[in-house]
């Protein structure tokens, strides 16, 4: 019970259909297990729905809500639902990416690009924007973003999803020291291949490419020797929100089987 009477939001909390987890869905409901009361928001509220019924079927405390993380009156919505419900907000966790029509440099849709850092960096700020100033009344918090390791890692044919991520970054860092002396913590995580529905159905049906071929030409790429799942992202939040992470702010943890090794 590690979120012991904590509130938490979770931003992309649903997931694409799939036969494995996404790290939002999977974040929430560990969360949850760990004694978190989760506000799940996602753009489709079917699936926010679908993890709030999942939480409370377990027995534990979870609503859902429907917002896009672009829209600003969207996120202020939100922030203010979980404080009606609960009175604070202990977690923020901002799972929130997109990557759809990106491209090379050369090549790029500048209005594909700006949709990829309204969603992928501003979407975070703006959710930040809101929450924040509740928990420096409150005296603490803590902010998780979902970073990727395309953010330290050399990539060509993604210009919008790598310059959106190491943006999200410096957010981070910005945020961590400009908030620690109200108890506010501010970390990222940076997954790598992870097994989900968004990476292996998304991507296969991108590519044309039977699913099972996408899996093991990503699982050869990982120095563990295979992908990692939606439960090791889950993981590293609940430790990045616990108390036991209650030193550490400004840290960009990779989540990567190793996979960052090879920068350089």
């Amino acid at each position: 019970m590690r979120l012991a009477e904590k509130t938490a939001i979770v931003v992309g909390g649903g997931q694409t259909p799939g036969e494995t987890m996404g790290n939002g869905r999977a974040t929430a409901l560990l969360f949850a297990r760990e004694g978190a009361r989760v506000l799940v928001a996602d753009r489709v509220l079917a699936s926010a729905e679908d993890t709030a019924r999942m939480i409370i079927g377990a027995g534990g405390d979870a609503a859902a809500i429907e917002m896009d993380v672009a829209d600003e009156a969207a996120c202020e919505a939100t922030v203010r639902r979980a404080l009606d419900m609960y009175g604070r907000i202990d977690v923020l966790h901002n799972n929130v990416g997109i990557g759809a029509g990106d491209a090379p440099p050369h090549r790029v849709d500048v209005a594909n690009y700006e949709r990829i850092m309204r969603v992928n960096l501003e979407g975070p700020l703006l959710m930040c924007k809101h929450a924040i100033p509740a928990m420096r009344e409150q005296g603490s918090g803590a902010i998780i973003n979902v970073s990727s390791i395309a953010s330290i890692a050399g990539m060509t044919n993604m210009i919008g999803y790598k310059t959106s991520k190491a943006a999200l970054n410096a957010l981070t860092q910005t945020l961590a020291l400009a908030n620690a002396r109200f108890g506010i913590r501010v970390n990222a995580i940076l997954p790598g291949l992870i097994n989900t529905p968004m990476a292996i159905e998304g991507i296969s049906a991108v590519r044309g490419i039977p699913r099972e071929t996408l899996i093991a030409e990503r699982d050869r790429q990982v120095p563990l020797g295979k992908m990692g799942a939606a439960d090791d992202v889950a993981n590293a939040a609940l430790f990045l929100a616990s108390d036991e992470a209650r030193f550490i702010t400004g840290v960009l943890l990779p989540v990567d089987g190793g996979q960052t090794l090879r920068v350089g």
